[in-house]
């Protein structure tokens, strides 16, 4: 495995602290997954496929994600409009490190929840 030559900054300019800030939330890896599945998806799909988050926080999550160029937003002239969001290059770039966290996640989840059990107890 690589050794890590990370140097931490204080928390306005570190690289990990702010990407992480995006990251962390509850919300934007799941889209960044559910994009980098589907490809172009609409608002209400991105809904429906994540199903439980609401729609004030799954369009901060998109307006987040797309202020840091990891999501674009397209909209066509239609009537009704319609808007189709998308992984960009940068967004395509880290989906890979996104699958694995997730890959890493679904193999470990079984053993952290019984640790957390054992924890508590």
């Amino acid at each position: 495995m690589k050794k890590s030559s990370v140097k931490f900054s204080p928390s306005d300019k570190c690289p990990v602290r702010t990407v992480l800030d995006r990251l962390g939330d509850k919300w934007s890896v799941l889209v960044i997954l559910l994009l980098g599945a589907k490809g172009s998806v609409r608002f209400n799909h991105i809904q429906k496929e994540i199903g439980d988050v609401s729609q004030k926080m799954l369009t901060i999550t998109l307006k987040s994600l797309e202020a840091d160029g990891i999501v674009s937003r397209h909209v066509f002239a239609e009537v009704p409009i319609r808007v189709e969001y998308r992984l960009t290059e940068r967004g395509e770039s880290l989906l890979p490190h996104i699958q694995q966290l997730s890959d890493w996640a679904e193999e470990n989840m079984r053993q952290i929840l019984k640790d957390r059990k054992q924890y508590v107890a």
